[in-house]
């Protein structure tokens, strides 16, 4: 395996350190209020099929790279949504149907996050609206309309699935639930990064006494990332280092911290990490990245089949791991560092250092995960 990992495959395209970071746990918790958090967290832990999901050790990796643990919190036991994005989009489904007695709602997406409402406004027996783009795959639209929602493709990339979902939304007055935020529309998509941080409880809950030194979080339009470090900053007294990963050709974040402002990128290249492949932060989420991010690093597509094959045959820790896509940049990212000494030191990564995954995704894809695993398994043989 050592081999296997020292391959040129997990070579990070960039990497680059925030020079504004300052990290203050009330600023955060303005931008993503406790009350939101809790609230969150009571109506989750409520719902009927709640469980939290596991957090492996990836003691085999750890053996190789040299450090003291590497966690991975594994969101493919989620509901039956195989996905963190239950969490977020069905919360604020439920916060809305409340508050606004919406009949139908609408966003758009690339997957995990339309079935997420599709599921939360199946359970309360409202109307649901999903916008996809051209790229999303029909095994992904099927799990919607499995829900009884109405998938519209749209041609183009994500971002032109969300103007469409913003146009007929507000021509037929359905209630938006999306997961990036605009001048506007901001109430929602923290209703969202609110449902996101029960996983942060859920693994400090699990933890105890490990102290997490460093925590790589993927990033699409943020949301994920900015509310786990909300949620280390509501139920962590100690303040790890935060490492933002991205696809090489969708760095909307990476960009937006080298310029100091929000910056869009121009996909021209779509990613094999769908959900991650955006073009714009989300502002809500920007309020918190923007300082409370260390590093942002860049992948390639090239290591996803191997990382999906390793986890799946038992090569990185003791127990079968099935992983989407979306839920191995941070392994990826990791083996990637240490293989760069400099970005090693950079980071601080060695023999004492916790390190924090999250498995964003399990099998949400069944044609594309089998496709990727036995591309996988040809290349770590």
């Amino acid at each position: 395996m050592t081999t296997v990992l020292e391959n040129e495959i997990f070579k990070i395209s960039e990497l680059v350190k925030n020079q504004n970071f300052n990290f203050n746990k009330a600023q955060i918790l303005n931008h993503l209020p406790e009350k939101y958090i809790e609230e969150a967290i009571d109506s989750i832990e409520s719902w009927e099929t709640y469980k939290p999901t596991p957090l492996h050790n990836l003691n085999k990796l750890n053996e190789v790279l040299k450090l003291n643990n590497i966690f991975y919190k594994d969101e493919g036991y989620r509901f039956d949504l195989k996905s963190f994005k239950a969490l977020g989009g069905a919360f604020a489904v439920n916060k809305v149907v409340k508050d606004k007695k919406a009949k139908t709602v609408a966003t758009a997406t690339a997957g995990n996050h339309g079935r997420s409402v599709a599921w939360g406004a199946k359970r309360l027996g409202v109307n649901c609206k999903i916008f996809i783009s051209e790229f999303v795959s029909e095994s992904r639209a099927d799990a919607m309309r499995k829900l009884d929602a109405d998938v519209i493709r749209v041609k183009g990339n994500y971002d032109s699935s969300l103007k469409e979902c913003i146009k007929q939304s507000t021509e037929n007055n359905w209630e938006i639930v999306q997961d990036v935020s605009w001048d506007g529309y901001k109430e929602v998509p923290k209703y969202i990064m609110a449902g996101y941080s029960i996983m942060i409880k859920e693994i400090i809950d699990d933890l105890k006494n490990n102290s997490i030194t460093h925590v790589f979080l993927q990033a699409g339009v943020g949301g994920m990332a900015a509310a786990a470090i909300a949620g280390f900053a509501k139920f962590y007294e100690t303040t790890p280092k935060f490492i933002i990963v991205e696809p090489e050709d969708a760095n909307c974040v990476l960009k937006s911290i080298k310029q100091g402002q929000p910056t869009s990128v121009d996909i021209v290249k779509e990613s094999i990490m769908g959900g991650m492949s955006c073009g714009d932060v989300s502002t809500v989420a920007w309020e918190i990245l923007k300082n409370a991010s260390n590093y942002c690093l860049t992948i390639s597509d090239r290591a996803i089949p191997s990382t999906v094959a390793l986890l799946s045959e038992k090569k990185l820790s003791n127990e079968k791991i099935i992983s989407g896509e979306c839920g191995v940049p941070g392994v990826i990212s990791l083996i990637g560092v240490c293989q760069n000494q400099n970005f090693k030191e950079a980071l601080d990564l060695n023999s004492k250092s916790n390190v924090l995954l999250i498995g964003c995704e399990g099998l949400t894809d069944q044609i594309l995960y089998n496709k990727l695993l036995n591309e996988g398994l040809e290349q770590i043989q």
